[in-house]
């Protein structure tokens, strides 16, 4: 099939100047071009491509097992950060991204059933569910580092006065002229 410039179809033997014939003749190989690197001619045997996948297949588990495992120890960092830039004070912007710290550990270790039935599949089951328990329980006690800094935590005897018994006094003074 030949093209011209206008797009129409020209049949016939005469080209025009702007003709490309992409097409090939039945018969016809490009022998002169190199394969591809890794291309290989002949078939694999069936055994080895089953072998061969799932090996990969066990591979690709672990690393997204993995994945999922060290999650919340990555966010560490980033919620350091976002500490540092929310500051000690009492206001609507730290309160709610301590919050949201509280949240989202305590939300994950809720569901922590949910997310170990992904790594189940692995050969390291154990080890990452403790890792991922780990993670969360850091980024919790993250969360309560800056509950203290902020002083939001009863950590001191003087927040805890409204409890306390009032202090009897050993001895009365009365009386006397003023000057």
């Amino acid at each position: 099939m030949q093209v011209s410039p206008s797009g129409q179809q020209k049949i016939g033997k005469r080209k025009e100047k702007w003709t490309l014939d992409l097409s090939m003749r039945r018969g016809e190989q490009r022998n002169d071009l190199p394969s591809p690197p890794g291309y290989l001619t002949e078939k694999l045997p069936a055994a080895e491509v089953a072998a061969a996948n799932e090996g990969s297949h066990l591979d690709l588990v672990d690393k997204r097992s993995w994945d999922i495992a060290l999650a919340p120890i990555k966010g560490l960092p980033m919620n350091i950060f976002i500490m540092y830039m929310a500051g000690n004070t009492i206001s609507i912007f730290p309160i709610m991204m301590v919050g949201m710290m509280f949240f989202r550990p305590i939300q994950a270790l809720m569901g922590i059933r949910a997310t170990t039935r992904m790594l189940e599949r692995s050969k390291q089951y154990i080890l990452q569910t403790l890792v991922y328990f780990l993670g969360n329980c850091l980024a919790l006690g993250l969360a309560v580092y800056k509950c203290n800094s902020m002083g939001l935590l009863p950590t001191y005897t003087s927040d805890w006065l409204a409890f306390a018994d009032p202090v009897q006094s050993m001895e009365h003074v009365g009386g006397g002229f003023t000057l």
